[in-house]
């Protein structure tokens, strides 16, 4: 069932980004596996899945041990305190979830200390939701410049949450908002992107019930569990 579920889902996504820019490699998939045991990843791994996301220290660095044999890429995706930076930093490729200047400082002198450019995503709370995580649209820019001087970081793009519908359609308007975010802060920041620390080129948004309406607004990186896990228990 498993590697029937990520087929389909590798289908429909390459589908959807034929449809939108005739580029099928234009979107990838993060198969989320927060709560699911390593023997599963596993399969996912050997059924063709490549970049995984995890919420929490403690679990993924048990199933990153236990899976170091395989050449695939790890990605944070959950909410992250200043405290665990140093953990995630050794573990993680890319961290989607980056929402301060004070994270962001605390990540690169992590980085710093082992000698590693960390590749981030800034979060940003394109809703305004305050249960939520992000930096507001408003003050990215603000973010961005900051970020920009630490050496040991390397911003690959931005990440949004939407709220939650029924609907994709609905998500749309959201996904719409931070792929035009992106597009002008690409041009405000064009002399610090030129640098090679700020590059803008991925947009993480979109999961199980929205992930098509996200690429048809720009999505690079899709993060979907539950559609190819089922869910979680």
């Amino acid at each position: 069932m498993l590697k029937e579920n990520l087929e389909n889902i590798l289908k429909r996504i390459q589908i959807t980004a034929i449809n939108c820019d005739g580029n099928a490699e234009s979107v990838r998939l993060v198969a989320v596996t927060k709560t699911v045991p390593a023997h599963r990843v596993k399969d996912a791994i050997e059924a063709g899945a490549t970049i995984f996301g995890e919420s929490y220290v403690q679990e993924a660095r048990d199933k990153i041990r236990e899976l170091s044999a395989y050449a695939v890429s790890w990605h944070f995706i959950g909410t992250l305190q200043s405290n665990k930076a140093k953990y995630v930093v050794k573990l993680f490729d890319l961290i989607h979830s980056v929402d301060s200047v004070k994270l962001a400082m605390e990540i690169n002198k992590q980085a710093e200390k082992i000698g590693k450019i960390q590749d981030i995503l800034i979060q940003v709370n394109v809703a305004g939701e305050p249960q939520k995580s992000g930096i507001s649209s408003v003050k990215t820019l603000e973010m961005l410049k900051a970020v920009s001087k630490f050496e040991n970081i390397s911003v690959k793009g931005l990440m949004t949450m939407p709220p939650y519908f029924n609907d994709p359609e609905r998500a749309r308007p959201f996904f719409k908002q931070l792929r035009q975010l992106r597009n002008k802060l690409q041009k405000e920041l064009s002399d610090l992107s030129s640098a090679g620390h700020i590059r803008l080129d991925e947009l993480s948004m979109g999961m199980t019930g929205d992930f098509e309406a996200a690429i048809h607004e720009g999505a690079t990186l899709v993060r979907i569990g539950t559609a190819i896990f089922g869910e979680r228990v």
